[in-house]
């Protein structure tokens, strides 16, 4: 029997899902005149739709537009998965890999550092006291976790960088440069390790995928999307511009190679998430992609998708309940300590001077969304806890609205 939303399913659907994207708009234009990032505007509002506070003032009307069984929430969870795999393949149009090699060894050990130090620090906390963070003390579960703290730690957020260097008008500058090439390094290195670290939390027929397997699947697919995969795209683009509808063709094509591709990932027992990102890449790189066609599949993953998932994260916990004060000061210290002096060490031993060093150290710092994402998609394989996600979420906000003003005061 085919299960199918009732009348009334539908009606609690597109009423949450207007609730969702109105009020989360209301708050962003406010926070923008406050100068915070729209992301955070967008979790407030998750929070106060939420169980923190809409649930505990009224739990009936909160059960009734945000229900936890039947229709509902698989549709809104197909949703959300969903505006995840668009916002990664959004962050990859972001990458710049000519970028990267551009800035020579600066930019080569900025992100060397800047990866490495974060990732054995956080690696090394959780490993030997998995007990501050309530992880089984079993080696595969805790593995697993330090695997994922070391990668939580170590990634940038490349939009959230973008604009705060775009505001300070450093975003062309020297430092402003380094920067980019180093978090987009960060984010390709990030995100393949988490969704080595995800496959590692699933089963195929009952059984792991062997860890070669895995391996040679995600550099594999990397490989191939980023050589031959990104020449058929430089390839068709200018004919998909000029021969096709315009934008529309543009914009079907790429989301459409978008979702195969994640759906490959998926299939093979790897993230979704990589597919999209990696095909985020291949399209963004290449030199023929207009740039309002960029900016189009931008407004339209931003303005839509991004709005739904980041106020769902606000749905799924209860930030009163789960706020462990020890945790978040112990993510936050970690967050600063090791992203700030492994960039430091890097851009210093890459020429910079030491005050010019430690403001790319503290741009790298900014978090944003992309740790929101990993902390989400984390939780919901059962890899982190509830407290442990909302420490990941206040140190996303607090280095995001830290990192401007920190730099601002060593370039100056």
């Amino acid at each position: 029997m085919v299960t199918q939303l009732s009348h009334n399913e539908l009606i609690v659907l597109l009423l949450s899902i207007s609730a969702m994207l109105i009020v989360s708009r209301i708050f962003a234009e406010l926070g923008k005149r406050l100068k915070l990032p729209v992301v955070m505007g967008e979790l407030i509002v998750g929070i106060m739709l939420g169980p923190t506070i809409f649930g505990m003032i009224n739990p009936v009307a909160f059960n009734y537009l945000f229900p936890q069984t039947g229709n509902v929430p698989l549709a809104m969870d197909g949703i959300f998965k969903l505006s995840v795999i668009m916002l990664l393949f959004v962050a990859g149009m972001e990458v710049q890999l000519s970028l990267v090699l551009k800035q020579g060894k600066v930019a080569v050990y900025t992100s060397l550092f800047s990866m490495v130090i974060p990732f054995f620090t956080g690696f090394a906390v959780a490993w030997f006291f998995p007990e501050i963070f309530s992880i089984s003390n079993e080696p595969q579960p805790k593995l697993l976790f330090a695997l994922f703290f070391g990668t939580a730690l170590s990634i940038s957020a490349l939009p959230v960088i973008a604009r705060i260097l775009m505001d300070m008008n450093l975003f062309k500058t020297n430092i402003g440069n380094v920067i980019i090439a180093s978090a987009m390094f960060n984010d390709l290195i990030g995100w393949l390790i988490f969704s080595f670290v995800l496959s590692l939390t699933t089963t195929t027929h009952g059984e792991h995928l062997s860890l070669w397997y895995t391996i040679a699947y995600i550099l594999g697919f990397g490989l191939f999307m980023l050589t031959i995969g990104k020449k058929i795209i430089d390839k068709t683009l200018p004919w998909m511009q000029t021969k096709l509808s315009w934008p529309g063709g543009v914009l079907s094509i790429s989301l459409g190679i978008c979702l195969l591709s994640a759906a490959f990932t998926e299939s093979i027992n790897i993230h979704a998430i990589l597919g999209a990102f990696i095909a985020g890449i291949a399209f963004g790189d290449s030199v023929h992609l207009r740039e309002q066609a960029r900016e189009i599949i931008h407004q339209f993953v931003t303005n839509f998708f991004a709005p739904l998932f980041f106020v769902s994260i606000g749905l799924k916990v209860n930030f009163i309940e789960n706020f462990n004060p020890l945790v978040v000061a112990i993510v936050l210290v970690l967050a600063y300590v090791g992203k700030v002096l492994g960039a430091f060490i890097g851009a210093r031993l890459g020429g910079m001077s030491k005050n010019h060093a430690l403001a790319v150290g503290f741009g790298m710092n900014a978090r944003g969304a992309m740790e929101i994402i990993l902390g989400t998609l984390a939780l919901n394989a059962g890899l982190i806890t509830k407290p442990i996600f909302v420490a990941l979420v206040i140190m996303a906000l607090v280095t995001s609205l830290t990192s401007g003003p920190l730099m601002k005061r060593f370039i100056d």
